[in-house]
């Protein structure tokens, strides 16, 4: 198990790159560092982040950890630096949504979601909603972040997703969907 006092060292490039680009994440798809072993941070489904149990309350410290984390094809996420490479442990989506914003202009409705780091998130094909059902047959909305990682969409958010959603058909099927920027965004079937 790797001490969090011991990962920074890859910090400090990332810290640079936010400090010296546009970019808002660095490109931790294409960094290839080597594999660390873990460290013992996870993420609640709640959005909330431990290390060795305890919360951390620093959010510019969860921020720049959202930033260089990374769902790789074996299944598990890491944190990745240009130089290193850490397991962590993520109960169910590593973001958590926690708001939505309705943006008309010019007669275009756009709908935006907000994490609990802050990150803006615009429905569009990119970033769809996906509703899957939990072992209680209840609904499980997310909605993708970037690249491939996913954020669980809250349920009072979810509840503001349905108020503004209208019964419509796609491909001949009578669905529930959100309308976003002149695209129906399919929520489920009736």
């Amino acid at each position: 198990m790797t001490n969090i006092d011991d990962f920074p060292k890859g910090l400090e490039t990332i810290y640079s790159h936010a400090k010296n680009t546009k970019h808002k994440n660095p490109p931790v798809e294409t960094w290839n560092p080597d594999y660390c072993g873990e460290i013992d941070i996870k993420i609640l489904q709640n959005g909330k982040w431990l290390y060795m149990g305890s919360e951390i309350k620093r959010p510019a410290l969860v921020k720049l950890f959202s930033s260089v984390l990374r769902l790789d094809d074996d299944g598990n996420y890491y944190l990745v630096t240009p130089v290193e490479k850490l397991k962590i442990e993520v109960e169910d989506a590593p973001f958590f949504i926690i708001s939505m914003e309705k943006i008309t202009s010019n007669g275009d409705t756009g709908y935006y979601f907000y994490t609990n780091t802050h990150e803006k998130i615009e429905l569009s094909s990119k970033a769809p909603i996906e509703i899957y059902l939990n072992e209680k047959n209840h609904p499980k909305p997310y909605i993708t972040v970037r690249r491939n990682l996913k954020a669980l969409i809250s349920r009072s958010v979810y509840y503001e997703i349905i108020d503004n959603a209208e019964e419509v058909n796609i491909e001949s099927k009578k669905c529930l969907a959100l309308l976003s920027n002149n695209n129906y965004f399919k929520l489920y079937e009736l």
